[in-house]
């Protein structure tokens, strides 16, 4: 049951520098985020919902443990391909409370990213570290962007007026679970409610005129997020107007994520867009996103973070004025920025920030 050969996977050495920038000498990991990210994509979690999974990683400088029971130990061996990884594995019986994690760590200096006696919180420095993605993970996001996309577009398209939320929410759910991403976030707002609430889990209203779609998609442990709307009948003149405002800003964040920008600074950029178009005060309403990698935002900028963006990271900004929000998944490339859940044939605004022009989604209407 043991592999005694070290694991290959570019994450866990990268925690190894971690472990010895801090003075470390042990990291046990039992966060699906970050079980996910040291073992290129590998799910611990048995509910979408958990936070924790059922299985941890334990890792050392010489060695790497997966410490799981007798349930879990064959799909983690066989099916995501952990044993070839190299993983040593520590199996115990489900139904007894295991001391491994201590044994293993006796005497040794701890972090972890769950309570542990005596140990060194990690989760804020694993959570900027999952944020600086590798190529690979990169082309993985990719992947995951195209799949989310098409499953918005086909929930999107196939709803109609007098759908439940629950309903529209299930054609979503459907759409991206058939292309094998998870839907961790699936919100669905309608008509009045898109000016009620920023974060709307579905209901039973049905939909007259206006629905907001909200997905984020995991596959491979990696999260990426998007939003639409839709409209059926035409578009009221003032909810066109915000919907364009909202889209300047959105290019605004957009434009000023790039390599070596302080992201405080690209925070500011977006807030001083939202004042140049007339609502200056709607960025307190609802947080602007942030960097993504192995939750939907590995943290969320604020006015005060000292972080700098870095080629090879992705950015979900979701800039929202009262009844309109603007919401893509984006790979920061070291000449341009990539939108990577960008819909084919889905209606546009072109916007203009600095004289640059930017395409971003406009409400979808149906007649």
């Amino acid at each position: 049951m043991e592999t005694k050969s070290p694991p290959v996977t570019t994450n866990v050495e990268r925690l190894r520098g971690l472990l010895e920038r801090l003075d470390l000498e042990a990291a046990l990991l039992r966060s699906a985020a970050s079980f996910a990210w040291a073992t290129e994509g590998a799910a611990s979690y048995i509910h979408i919902a958990a936070t924790e999974g059922e299985a941890s990683l334990l890792v050392t400088f010489d060695e790497a443990y997966v410490l799981t029971n007798n349930i879990e130990f064959p799909r983690l061996e066989q099916e995501e391909g952990l044993q070839e990884q190299g993983w040593t594995f520590e199996v115990g019986p489900w139904h007894e409370l295991s001391e491994t994690p201590s044994r293993l760590t006796r005497s040794m200096k701890v972090g972890a990213d769950v309570p542990f006696p005596d140990a060194v919180d990690l989760r804020a420095p694993l959570s900027r570290l999952r944020a600086e993605l590798t190529p690979q993970e990169g082309e993985r996001f990719r992947e995951l962007g195209r799949r989310c996309a098409a499953a918005m577009d086909e929930a999107a398209r196939a709803m109609r007026p007098g759908m439940t939320e629950y309903e529209i929410a299930a054609l979503l759910g459907a759409a991206c679970q058939k292309r094998g991403a998870v839907p961790v976030v699936n919100l669905v707002a309608t008509d009045e409610r898109i000016f009620r609430f920023r974060h709307p889990l579905p209901t039973e209203k049905k939909l007259a005129r206006y629905a907001m779609l909200i997905l984020c998609g995991r596959r491979q442990g990696l999260v990426c997020s998007l939003t639409r709307l839709v409209h059926f009948g035409p578009l009221p003149a003032d909810l066109a107007q915000k919907a364009r405002a909202v889209a300047s800003v959105d290019a605004a964040f957009i434009q000023a994520t790039r390599p070596d920008r302080c992201v405080a600074d690209v925070f500011q950029t977006g807030i001083a867009a939202y004042t140049a178009h007339g609502y200056a005060d709607e960025w307190q309403k609802h947080h602007q996103g942030g960097p993504a990698g192995y939750e939907p935002r590995e943290y969320l900028v604020t006015p005060d973070s000292d972080e700098r963006v870095a080629a090879g990271q992705v950015y979900a900004w979701n800039p929202s004025i009262t009844g309109v929000k603007s919401e893509d998944t984006i790979l920061v490339g070291p000449e341009k920025n990539e939108v990577l859940t960008a819909i084919k044939d889905w209606p546009a605004l072109e916007v203009s920030v600095g004289g640059e022009q930017w395409t971003r989604p406009a409400i979808l209407v149906v007649d």
